[in-house]
């Protein structure tokens, strides 16, 4: 596709006075793309209206330069589009290979190519000689394989996947991340991973987009968001012995550094300014007989990033905890 994945224009909706999404606009890029807000933020609605299951109270958006609002151009999203939702949705009584074929057939596949494709999805995925057992046999773990190969089946270039790895253990959990993962940047998939795990947005995608609220309140390349923090330097040396780190810690000091603390042989500095002058430790650590093996800037993580967000959002009110989930 030449056009971006997903256009989404002063999009708006609301559930009685409840207001879900509040005018959103964004332009989501090819690649793989996090999706990433606190539970209640509006990602769900936002994938639902995306997908013409819900109408939208204002605004527009496109998928695959596809109007879901369109019956027509619906149609065609269900070809390109391939949606893993949140919720169980699979069909008491059927076995996963049934189900998989049956929603590549939906898709407009078939009825043969909808079988073969449908076994070479469940292979992809892990699923053994399982997949001719009933579903209401199946693990969480199984479940949301099953429901990443239905989205697969048909081959959309665009996959819409909606916290994809709830309820699993750290095992499933690595696997399924190593499929989106693959998915997004060796197999060229533009994917939308909706999720409030800010580790699963990290290890997969390369663009994220935050929301709160119902709003958008940052975007852009995880690259630059997590970009370099010039004025704190973490700073190693090597030191033929303790009387020689020590003299040069005490250099630093005495050049009106600002030593934050020390670990090790290991120095963490802060600086008022942008530019940090590095070409005085080189003079510094011959002078006392230490080796600087390496410098290095720190970096932010995601998670600053995320709670900077909403700390600047005039309506980031939510209590948030991080780690492992943002809830």
């Amino acid at each position: 596709m030449t056009q971006p994945a997903i256009e989404i224009r002063n999009l708006d909706k609301r559930y009685g006075k409840v207001h879900a999404l509040r005018s959103v606009s964004v332009t989501v890029p090819a690649g793989p793309v996090g999706l990433l807000g606190p539970n209640g933020a509006g990602k769900t609605t936002m994938l639902k209206l995306l997908l013409g299951m819900l109408a939208p109270s204002g605004g527009e958006a496109k998928i695959a330069g596809l109007n879901p609002t369109s019956r027509k151009e619906r149609l065609a999203i269900r070809q390109k589009v391939g949606y893993m939702p949140e919720s169980d949705c699979l069909i008491p009584g059927m076995s996963a290979v049934e189900l998989v074929a049956l929603l590549g057939r939906l898709s407009g596949m078939p009825a043969p190519d909808a079988m073969t494709r449908a076994h070479e999805v469940l292979d992809y995925v892990g699923t053994g000689e399982e997949r001719y057992r009933k579903n209401e046999e199946y693990s969480t773990g199984m479940k949301q394989r099953i429901k990443l190969a239905q989205a697969l089946v048909h081959d959309p270039p665009i996959l819409l996947l909606d916290e994809p790895t709830n309820g699993l253990d750290p095992k499933g959990r690595k696997f399924l991340l190593d499929l989106v993962a693959d998915l997004g940047r060796k197999q060229g998939k533009h994917v939308l991973l909706c999720t409030h795990l800010l580790p699963d947005v990290e290890r997969t995608c390369d663009h994220v987009i935050v929301m709160n609220q119902g709003s958008v309140i940052e975007q852009g390349s995880i690259a630059n968001l997590t970009e370099t923090t010039a004025n704190v330097v973490h700073v190693a040396i090597q030191a033929t012995s303790e009387e020689s780190r020590t003299q040069f810690i005490a250099r630093v000091r005495e050049h009106g550094h600002k030593v934050q603390g020390v670990a090790g042989n290991t120095l963490h500095l802060l600086f008022d300014q942008d530019e940090v002058p590095m070409d005085g430790f080189f003079e510094l650590a011959r002078s006392t007989g230490v080796v600087l093996t390496h410098i290095v800037p720190q970096r932010s993580t995601l998670e600053d990033a995320f709670l900077k967000a909403l700390e600047q959002d005039n309506n980031g009110t939510m209590p948030v905890t991080t780690g492992e989930a943002i809830v």
